[in-house]
């Protein structure tokens, strides 16, 4: 395969395990800039996207989000990254105790989506509780929908700097394959000062992907122009 014939679907195909068995993680912590740039920088986290959940407010939207609240949807792979760790990583990067500023727009709240997340999220909000020293406030409900935010939250740190952009863009073909990317994800990490060169470059190298693929992403992300 030549460089001009990669694209991120082929090239990351088959990162981690297969597609049926991934599971999802949906939270909400505030803006949703920020924990899709730490969450997008973790090892066994594939995709990351950001949108609104929650409510009831049908079609919901940044301008008119209704009761909804700002949230990120993660999938990862729980054979490198376990749920329990993911909520660890949740409760201890945000204010976990619910308040009225701007309504619902920013509580603290999680999405379960089977009932083995439920009983998970219970025994570590219990956990949080003790380490953190104070109860914990965060909205706990089943799933019901997720509704995709406006194409320009997605990936948001890296989407400020045009010159990457440019670079990536023969990767990305479409906007959609920027928001579904592993490879975006720790970019959007890394510029927002998660993880280091050396880290990522690392990762890829663990990456179930060919030789040639890895070296290409290497020399890409090395090449990125911030």
């Amino acid at each position: 395969m030549t460089h001009q014939q990669m694209t991120i679907e082929t090239i990351e195909k088959g990162i981690y395990l297969s597609e049926e068995n991934l599971e999802l993680a949906t939270f909400g912590m505030g803006c949703f800039w920020g924990p899709d740039a730490r969450f997008g920088s973790m090892a066994g986290i594939l995709r990351t996207r950001v949108g609104f959940a929650g409510g009831t407010t049908p079609t919901p939207s940044y301008r008119t989000m209704g009761d909804h609240t700002e949230t990120i949807q993660i999938e990862y792979d729980p054979q490198v990254i376990s749920y329990a760790n993911i909520l660890k990583e949740f409760w201890r990067n945000h204010y976990p105790n619910r308040d009225n500023y701007k309504g619902r727009q920013y509580i603290s709240l999680v999405h379960y989506h089977t009932d083995q997340q439920r009983q998970v999220i219970e025994a570590i909000r219990k956990e949080m509780e003790t380490e953190l020293g104070e109860s914990i406030e965060t909205e706990i409900s089943p799933f019901s929908q997720f509704t995709l935010a406006e194409e320009r939250h997605q990936k948001y740190y890296l989407k400020r700097y045009p010159k990457a952009l440019d670079q990536l863009a023969a990767l990305y073909p479409n906007k959609e394959m920027l928001v579904d990317s592993t490879f975006a994800a720790r970019l959007n990490g890394f510029v927002k000062g998660f993880g280091t060169k050396d880290s990522l470059q690392k990762e890829i190298n663990q990456w179930s992907i060919g030789e040639t693929e890895k070296a290409f992403l290497t020399k890409l992300f090395l090449s990125l122009k911030w």
